[in-house]
Protein backbone atom coordinates (compact mmCIF):
# COMPACT_ATOMS: atom_id res chain seq x y z
CA UNK A 1 0.00 0.00 0.00
CA UNK A 2 1.25 3.83 -1.03
CA UNK A 3 0.82 5.45 2.35
CA UNK A 4 0.26 9.70 1.46
CA UNK A 5 -0.13 10.38 4.97
CA UNK A 6 2.77 12.89 5.24
CA UNK A 7 1.82 14.69 1.82
CA UNK A 8 1.55 17.99 3.11
CA UNK A 9 1.29 21.60 2.15
CA UNK A 10 1.14 25.07 4.13
CA UNK A 11 -1.43 27.50 2.35
CA UNK A 12 -0.17 30.86 2.94
CA UNK A 13 -0.99 32.73 -0.43
CA UNK A 14 -4.38 34.38 0.36
CA UNK A 15 -8.00 34.93 1.92
CA UNK A 16 -11.37 34.54 1.53
CA UNK A 17 -13.09 37.24 3.17
CA UNK A 18 -17.46 38.41 3.69
CA UNK A 19 -16.24 42.37 4.14
CA UNK A 20 -14.15 41.94 0.28
CA UNK A 21 -16.66 39.75 -1.56
CA UNK A 22 -19.15 40.57 -4.06
CA UNK A 23 -22.79 39.47 -3.72
CA UNK A 24 -22.56 38.14 -7.08
CA UNK A 25 -20.92 35.08 -6.86
CA UNK A 26 -20.24 35.61 -11.17
CA UNK A 27 -18.49 38.75 -10.30
CA UNK A 28 -16.35 36.78 -7.76
CA UNK A 29 -15.29 33.52 -10.18
CA UNK A 30 -14.87 36.46 -12.87
CA UNK A 31 -12.32 38.32 -10.24
CA UNK A 32 -10.64 34.40 -9.42
CA UNK A 33 -10.34 33.34 -12.75
CA UNK A 34 -7.82 36.95 -14.15
CA UNK A 35 -6.35 36.80 -10.62
CA UNK A 36 -5.32 33.02 -11.74
CA UNK A 37 -4.09 33.98 -14.84
CA UNK A 38 -1.54 36.49 -13.49
CA UNK A 39 -0.08 33.74 -11.46
CA UNK A 40 1.22 32.87 -14.13
CA UNK A 41 0.97 29.22 -13.25
CA UNK A 42 1.00 26.26 -16.05
CA UNK A 43 -1.82 24.53 -17.26
CA UNK A 44 -5.32 25.89 -18.54
CA UNK A 45 -7.12 28.19 -16.27
CA UNK A 46 -10.67 27.56 -17.61
CA UNK A 47 -10.07 23.52 -17.36
CA UNK A 48 -12.74 22.27 -15.33
CA UNK A 49 -14.06 18.98 -14.25
CA UNK A 50 -17.43 17.98 -15.30
CA UNK A 51 -19.94 15.87 -12.98
CA UNK A 52 -22.59 14.03 -13.74
CA UNK A 53 -24.67 11.02 -12.81
CA UNK A 54 -24.41 8.55 -15.42
CA UNK A 55 -27.09 5.89 -16.80
CA UNK A 56 -25.90 3.45 -14.42
CA UNK A 57 -26.52 5.55 -11.33
CA UNK A 58 -22.88 6.01 -10.71
CA UNK A 59 -21.68 9.49 -10.85
CA UNK A 60 -18.32 10.07 -13.60
CA UNK A 61 -16.38 13.19 -13.81
CA UNK A 62 -14.33 14.11 -16.30
CA UNK A 63 -11.76 17.51 -17.27
CA UNK A 64 -13.26 19.56 -19.83
CA UNK A 65 -12.85 23.31 -21.30
CA UNK A 66 -15.01 26.15 -20.17
CA UNK A 67 -15.50 28.05 -23.26
CA UNK A 68 -18.06 31.09 -22.13
CA UNK A 69 -19.04 32.53 -18.72
CA UNK A 70 -21.40 35.12 -17.87
CA UNK A 71 -24.75 36.02 -15.10
CA UNK A 72 -26.80 33.63 -16.95
CA UNK A 73 -24.44 30.39 -17.10
CA UNK A 74 -21.23 28.51 -17.59
CA UNK A 75 -21.08 27.17 -21.59
CA UNK A 76 -19.18 23.70 -22.34
CA UNK A 77 -18.75 22.23 -25.91
CA UNK A 78 -19.25 18.74 -26.37
CA UNK A 79 -20.72 15.27 -28.07
CA UNK A 80 -24.64 15.07 -27.46
CA UNK A 81 -24.22 11.57 -27.90
CA UNK A 82 -21.18 10.87 -25.59
CA UNK A 83 -21.82 9.32 -22.55
CA UNK A 84 -21.56 13.08 -20.19
CA UNK A 85 -24.09 14.00 -22.84
CA UNK A 86 -26.74 11.32 -22.52
CA UNK A 87 -26.03 11.75 -18.79
CA UNK A 88 -27.19 15.26 -18.99
CA UNK A 89 -30.38 14.44 -21.28
CA UNK A 90 -31.62 12.13 -18.40
CA UNK A 91 -30.72 14.01 -15.39
CA UNK A 92 -29.54 17.37 -15.76
CA UNK A 93 -28.31 18.46 -12.49
CA UNK A 94 -24.53 18.55 -12.79
CA UNK A 95 -20.81 19.88 -10.90
CA UNK A 96 -18.64 21.91 -12.13
CA UNK A 97 -15.41 22.20 -10.12
CA UNK A 98 -12.05 24.13 -10.96
CA UNK A 99 -9.00 23.95 -8.90
CA UNK A 100 -6.33 26.45 -9.28
CA UNK A 101 -3.43 25.18 -7.55
CA UNK A 102 -1.24 27.89 -8.06
CA UNK A 103 -3.40 30.16 -5.95
CA UNK A 104 -4.38 27.40 -3.70
CA UNK A 105 -8.12 28.16 -4.83
CA UNK A 106 -11.08 25.96 -5.68
CA UNK A 107 -14.29 26.62 -7.23
CA UNK A 108 -17.74 24.19 -6.90
CA UNK A 109 -20.42 24.94 -8.78
CA UNK A 110 -24.18 23.06 -8.42
CA UNK A 111 -26.34 23.65 -11.46
CA UNK A 112 -29.16 23.08 -14.40
CA UNK A 113 -27.39 22.16 -17.45
CA UNK A 114 -29.33 22.34 -20.67
CA UNK A 115 -28.39 23.12 -24.58
CA UNK A 116 -27.08 26.30 -25.66
CA UNK A 117 -29.07 27.22 -29.11
CA UNK A 118 -27.73 26.47 -32.15
CA UNK A 119 -26.60 30.01 -33.29
CA UNK A 120 -24.26 29.89 -30.01
CA UNK A 121 -22.85 26.44 -31.16
CA UNK A 122 -22.69 27.16 -35.03
CA UNK A 123 -20.61 30.44 -34.04
CA UNK A 124 -18.46 28.60 -31.99
CA UNK A 125 -18.12 25.46 -34.02
CA UNK A 126 -17.06 27.87 -37.00
CA UNK A 127 -14.10 29.63 -34.50
CA UNK A 128 -12.45 26.21 -34.62
CA UNK A 129 -9.84 25.11 -36.28
CA UNK A 130 -10.77 22.62 -38.94
CA UNK A 131 -8.67 19.93 -37.73
CA UNK A 132 -10.93 19.86 -34.64
CA UNK A 133 -14.20 20.48 -36.29
CA UNK A 134 -13.26 17.75 -38.27
CA UNK A 135 -12.53 15.42 -35.17
CA UNK A 136 -16.04 15.99 -33.68
CA UNK A 137 -17.38 14.74 -36.84
CA UNK A 138 -14.63 11.96 -36.90
CA UNK A 139 -15.31 11.07 -33.73
CA UNK A 140 -18.39 8.99 -31.93
CA UNK A 141 -17.05 9.97 -28.69
CA UNK A 142 -17.44 7.39 -25.84
CA UNK A 143 -18.14 4.44 -27.84
CA UNK A 144 -15.84 1.18 -28.23
CA UNK A 145 -14.05 1.37 -31.17
CA UNK A 146 -11.49 -1.45 -32.81
CA UNK A 147 -8.54 0.98 -32.83
CA UNK A 148 -6.65 3.89 -33.16
CA UNK A 149 -6.32 3.61 -36.75
CA UNK A 150 -9.65 3.35 -37.45
CA UNK A 151 -9.89 6.73 -35.86
CA UNK A 152 -6.89 8.16 -38.27
CA UNK A 153 -8.34 6.74 -41.41
CA UNK A 154 -11.72 7.96 -40.72
CA UNK A 155 -10.18 11.30 -40.71
CA UNK A 156 -8.03 11.50 -43.67
CA UNK A 157 -11.51 10.03 -45.26
CA UNK A 158 -13.12 13.41 -44.23
CA UNK A 159 -9.54 15.19 -44.81
CA UNK A 160 -10.30 14.27 -48.54
CA UNK A 161 -14.18 14.87 -48.75
CA UNK A 162 -13.76 18.79 -47.13
CA UNK A 163 -10.50 19.65 -48.97
CA UNK A 164 -11.65 23.25 -49.90
CA UNK A 165 -15.55 23.05 -48.54
CA UNK A 166 -16.99 24.71 -45.52
CA UNK A 167 -17.33 22.21 -42.93
CA UNK A 168 -20.77 22.04 -41.22
CA UNK A 169 -21.36 21.46 -37.40
CA UNK A 170 -22.91 17.91 -37.27
CA UNK A 171 -26.24 17.94 -35.12
CA UNK A 172 -25.20 15.89 -32.20
CA UNK A 173 -22.04 18.38 -31.21
CA UNK A 174 -23.19 21.49 -29.54
CA UNK A 175 -23.16 23.45 -26.38
CA UNK A 176 -24.25 23.46 -22.53
CA UNK A 177 -24.85 26.19 -20.47
CA UNK A 178 -24.88 25.48 -16.69
CA UNK A 179 -27.26 27.83 -14.47
CA UNK A 180 -25.54 27.97 -11.18
CA UNK A 181 -28.15 27.47 -7.83
CA UNK A 182 -24.94 27.19 -5.70
CA UNK A 183 -21.26 28.45 -5.90
CA UNK A 184 -18.48 27.61 -3.64
CA UNK A 185 -15.20 29.18 -2.90
CA UNK A 186 -12.46 27.62 -1.18
CA UNK A 187 -9.21 29.42 -0.38
CA UNK A 188 -6.45 27.54 1.39
CA UNK A 189 -5.10 28.86 4.43
CA UNK A 190 -2.66 27.74 7.29
CA UNK A 191 -3.57 24.80 9.83
CA UNK A 192 -6.38 23.93 7.59
CA UNK A 193 -8.45 26.56 8.91
CA UNK A 194 -9.51 27.02 4.65
CA UNK A 195 -12.08 29.79 3.97
CA UNK A 196 -15.15 28.84 2.55
CA UNK A 197 -17.57 31.03 1.17
CA UNK A 198 -20.62 29.49 -0.17
CA UNK A 199 -23.81 31.68 -2.31
CA UNK A 200 -26.95 29.81 -3.06
CA UNK A 201 -29.17 31.42 -5.44
CA UNK A 202 -32.83 32.78 -4.26
CA UNK A 203 -35.96 33.12 -5.37
CA UNK A 204 -35.96 36.69 -5.84
CA UNK A 205 -33.08 36.31 -7.97
CA UNK A 206 -30.42 37.49 -4.68
CA UNK A 207 -28.16 35.49 -3.68
CA UNK A 208 -27.37 33.87 -0.20
CA UNK A 209 -24.00 34.15 1.23
CA UNK A 210 -22.63 31.59 4.07
CA UNK A 211 -19.41 30.66 5.63
CA UNK A 212 -19.25 27.06 6.09
CA UNK A 213 -16.44 25.38 8.69
CA UNK A 214 -12.94 24.05 6.85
Amino acid sequence: MNDLSNYRKSYEKSELLETTIPEDPINLFNRWFHEVEDFGGSGEVNAMTVSTIGLDGFPKARVVLLKKFSEEGFIFYTNYNSEKGKAIEANPNVCLSFFWQEAERQVIIKGIAQKTSEIISDNYFDSRPDGSKLGAIVSKQSEVIPSRTFLEENLKKLETEFEGKAIPRPENWGGYIVTPLQVEFWQGRPNRLHDRIRYTSQSDFSWKIERLSS
